[in-house]
Formats: structure tokens, sequence, C-alpha cells
């Protein structure tokens, strides 16, 4: 969908509101403008000159939405969005990570005064696997004539004669969370999500600090295991690629074996690190217990990291019989939160997890559909990570991302 080209005005009061999220360790959460104002309907509100405040551009004043990713843009402010339609098609709602994301859209809808909330509409398959379900959803949202999708696909060549129709339809698709990796060129407007590869790289990072003796010229054969949900959601994938390439260039090209599954296998030659992959069967938790369990019977691993919530979930789960995790035997680190996963940090069974932030990629998807479908400019938003221990975890910065 072309995207129309938006008024001088907006443009100037948007580079001026930038405001920064939770996307670094090192970034404090932007606090609420004090001169804010929330969207209002033309006949209420005049269209600010061109000397206005930037502070015009900012959420609304009653919004405790998430704060924005650096270089995001904001939803014109003098336009009444009340009569938008905007759909949401999500993964599914098994993890409380879902839960959170339609939080984040639900609040939206409430900011910008939706008539009918996106939270209303969130749907999703019953499991991960329930791909032929997500197609059906998809294409019931677009039947219903939106005003935008928010859109994560669970296979995206799946969806594509869907992509096509809202293409046709002039509706436009916002990615949210892994988006719609290889859609086709044009057809996704924007996506709302975490750098997944980036944040892969940041869990091992933090694991690397917590094990650099036990991997620095190891004289014996020592251990990092690796357990993934599954090896096709682009999302997963990229935070298991980012984590393995990291931890390869922190302890060296030609050191480091990796083993496992065949999409991410790169053996080396009397390697004295061994990075081992785990991807249950079937996206179930007694498969996902089996997979770990099989790496953490290994009788030289030092470490274990868990991709998503799911995994992370799984691997707390099958070390109640095994009992080796914790500060003085095996490292665990983590991805996402949840009860399990926070219980296990705060307990010191858990070093530390990334977090995203799910409630501001909700927020997020819904309010750049919101700006696609009033032909406002969009682009991609970084909601951005962090990595959460049992000392940082109720500070202010972290705590907003964390969720049960």
């Amino acid at each position: 969908m072309k995207k129309k080209v938006i008024s001088v005005l907006l443009c100037v009061a948007m580079v001026a509101a930038m405001v920064t999220g939770c996307g670094s360790k090192t970034e404090e959460p932007a606090a609420e403008p004090a001169a804010t104002e929330a969207p209002a309907a033309p006949a209420e509100t005049k269209a600010p000159e061109a000397t206005a405040a930037p502070e015009a551009t900012e959420a609304p004043a009653e919004s405790e939405a998430p704060a924005a990713a650096t270089g995001d843009l904001k939803p014109d402010p003098s336009v009444d969005y009340s009569a938008l339609n905007v759909q949401v098609v999500a993964k599914g709602f098994q993890h409380d990570f879902w839960k959170a994301v339609k939080l984040g859209a639900q609040k939206a809808g409430e900011d910008y005064k939706l008539t009918a909330n996106p939270a209303d509409s969130f749907v999703g398959p019953n499991s991960e696997q329930d791909i032929a379900q997500q197609v059906e959803q998809v294409k019931n949202a677009i039947n219903k004539s939106p005003d935008a999708i928010c859109l994560a696909a669970l296979d995206t060549k799946s969806v594509l004669d869907s992509i096509k129709q809202a293409q046709t339809s002039g509706i436009p698709i916002v990615g949210f969370d892994s988006g719609v990796p290889d859609a086709p060129e044009g057809a996704i407007v924007a996506n709302a999500s975490t750098d997944n590869y980036a944040a892969g790289g940041l869990a091992a990072d933090e694991l690397y600090k917590l094990i650099k003796d036990k991997v620095t010229d190891p004289a014996e054969t020592v251990r990092i295991g690796v357990v993934s949900q599954e090896a096709n959601s682009q999302s997963i994938v990229d935070r298991t690629q980012g984590f393995l390439d990291k931890m390869v260039e922190l302890i060296g090209e030609g050191k480091v074996s990796i083993i496992g599954h065949d999409k991410f296998k790169k053996e080396v030659a009397d390697a004295k690190v061994i990075l081992e992959i785990g991807i249950p069967a079937n996206v179930v938790d007694a498969d996902c217990q089996t997979a770990a369990s099989k790496i953490m019977n290994e009788s030289d691993l030092i470490a274990i990291y868990g991709s998503n919530e799911f995994a992370a979930k799984n691997i707390i789960t099958a070390n109640k019989n095994l009992n080796i995790l914790g500060a003085d035997k095996v490292i665990g680190v983590g991805f996402d939160s949840g009860k399990v996963q926070l219980d296990a940090v705060k307990n010191g069974i858990f070093a530390g997890s990334v977090t995203q932030n799910p409630v501001q990629i909700g927020y997020k998807a819904v309010e750049l559909a919101i700006m696609a479908a009033t032909g406002q400019e969009v682009h991609d938003v970084d909601t951005g990570c962090l990595f959460y221990t049992a000392e940082n975890m109720d500070s202010e910065d972290v705590k907003p991302c964390l969720y049960e």
C-alpha cells in the first residue's frame, strides 16, 4: 500500500517527540509528558499551528502506554480514530506472553478511543502448530473489511493468498512479534517487534560473563545446552542463532562445535566447547522436557539456555527431578518471563533471563495500524529487550517489562 505524505507539521513534531522504551539495559523508561493530550475528534480539537510545541504529538495524557522505542512515530493527535476497525491475529493464547500482548492492544484501543477495541477482535489458534486454524482466522479478519490488520504469522506461505487479498482490498497489514517474514515486498507496511537476533546475543553475553573461566581453553570438554521450542518460527530461530553466533564470537572461532539440530549444526573437530541444540518433536511440554532432560543428563554440562517461555519453563520443570541448576551448579538462563521463569530467577535456579516488552509489542502494533489506516507514515519499531536478574527484576526499568 502506498503511504500518503503527511503534513510538514507532523514531520516536525515527530522528530522532536522521539522517546525511548525499554530497549536496553541502560535506558530509563520515558516519563509521561505533563502536557500531552488525548486523541480527539476534529470538531473538538483544532490542528496546531506550524510553530506548536512538539508535545502535541505525544501519547494521550491519560495513557499509561509503554514507552516507545527510539525513532518511533506517533499518530496525529488531531485525528478522530474512534471509527477505525483494527483486527489482530496472534500466534495463540497458550503462553502468558500473548496475554500480555493482548493487554497492550487493549490499552492502545482505549487510548486512541477506538469504539471497536482491538482486544475484542484479538484471536489466535489453539496452539502454535495449528497453522490451518490461523489461516481461517486471517481470512475471517479480512472478510470483516477492517481498516488494518495486525498479524503474527505462524507460517508465511500459508497466508500468502490472504495477504494478496488484503493488498487488493487496500487493507494494510502490520506485523508484530515475529511478524510475517518473507512476505511479498510491500505487503507488510511495518513491524512492531523485538530484534530477536540481538536479544539472543544479549543472553549469550550475560551467560558468558558467568562461565568465562570454564570456557576459556578448558582442559576437558564442556557443554552448553540450548533448548528451542521449534525451528520454524523466525523469532525463535533468530534468538537461537543470535545466541549461538555471539557465544562462538566470545569463546573464539574454531573452539566451539555446534551439534544437535541440522538447522544450526556446525561441527568443529577437536573443539573443547560444545553447543548442543535440543528441539522437541512436538510443541508440547512433555516432548520439550524430554529434549531438555537429554542435554541436562550430560556430565560435562556447565550451562543451558531456553530461547522462549515454553523452552525455559520446561527446562525448569525437568530440573525438578535432576536438581542440577543453580549458582554453584549448571548455570541456567532463559527468554521471556511467566510465573515459572520469574520464580526460578527469584530463587536462584536461573541466573537471569532476557525479556521483551510484550505489552509494548501489542500497543505499538495497534498504534502502527492506526497510522497506516489513516495514511500516515509508518516504519518498523524495535520494541526492545533487556536482561533481568533477582537483583534488578523489581527495578523501575525492568518490572514493567515482566509478566506472569
